[in-house]
C-alpha cells in the first residue's frame, strides 16, 4: 500500500487513517455510470440501488447502450422512480455519449483534467459527478473533490478551518490536498470512512 507512506507524511492527518486499507477499480461501460451517477443524486444510497436495479429491469438486467437508453420513451423512465429533471440528464448523457463517440478506451486514454472538462459540457453533469465518476468507476488514484460536503465537513474537523467562506475554505482545502499527491483519491476515501464513523 504505497499511498499510506505518502498520507502519513502529513502528520496531522496520519493519525485519521485508521487500519481500513483501499483498492481502486475500473468499472466497465463509462457512459452508464455517469447515468447511474446522476439517477443516484440526492438519494441514500439503499434508495438509489433500488432505482438503478428497476432501471436495469427495463432491459432484462443487463446493462443498456447509450442507443437503447435514448430509445426508451420518457414516462418509462419516469415511472422507475426519476424525477423529470432526472429523466432528461440521463437523455442528456446518453446522447452526448453517442455525439462524441465516448468509450472507456477513450476515456482511459484522457487526464482527468480533460474529462472533468469533456463531461461537465452535459446539462446535468457537474464537477463533483464527474470527480466521482473518476474515483470509482475509472479508478484513477489522484483527484480531490473540494466540493464534496462530507470532505469538508471533515477537514473542517481535522485541520480546524474556518467555515464561513466557502471560496477560502475550497483554497485551503486545495492547499492541503498538495500533500497527498499523487494519491488524494485515497486520502478522500479516508476522509469519508473517518466522518461517517
Amino acid at each position: 500500500m504505497t499511498y499510506i507512506v505518502q498520507l502519513q507524511k502529513d502528520k496531522k492527518f496520519s493519525k485519521y487513517l485508521g487500519d481500513e486499507r483501499y483498492e481502486l477499480f475500473f468499472h466497465k461501460n463509462i457512459p452508464l455510470r455517469l447515468m447511474a451517477a446522476i439517477m443516484s443524486q440526492q438519494l441514500s444510497t439503499k434508495v438509489a440501488k433500488v432505482i438503478y436495479q428497476r432501471f436495469l429491469d427495463l432491459y432484462n438486467g443487463k446493462e443498456p447502450t447509450p442507443q437503447q437508453v435514448l430509445d426508451t420513451p420518457f414516462n418509462i423512465l419516469r415511472n422507475i422512480g426519476l424525477s423529470n429533471a432526472k429523466v432528461n440528464y440521463i437523455h442528456n448523457v446518453a446522447s452526448f455519449c453517442i455525439e462524441h463517440t465516448i468509450t472507456d478506451k477513450k476515456l482511459q486514454k484522457m487526464s482527468n483534467d480533460e474529462i472533468v472538462e469533456l463531461l461537465i459540457q452535459i446539462k446535468g453533469v457537474g464537477k463533483w459527478t464527474v470527480e466521482m465518476l473518476l474515483m470509482f468507476s475509472l479508478g484513477r488514484e489522484d483527484v480531490f473533490s473540494a466540493d464534496d460536503l462530507g470532505i469538508q465537513q471533515a477537514m473542517i474537523q481535522i485541520y480546524k478551518l474556518d467555515a464561513s467562506n466557502k471560496k477560502l475554505l475550497k483554497e485551503k482545502m486545495n492547499i492541503i490536498a498538495e500533500k497527498w499527491k499523487p494519491y488524494r483519491t485515497f486520502a478522500c476515501l479516508h476522509l469519508w470512512k473517518w466522518k461517517d464513523s
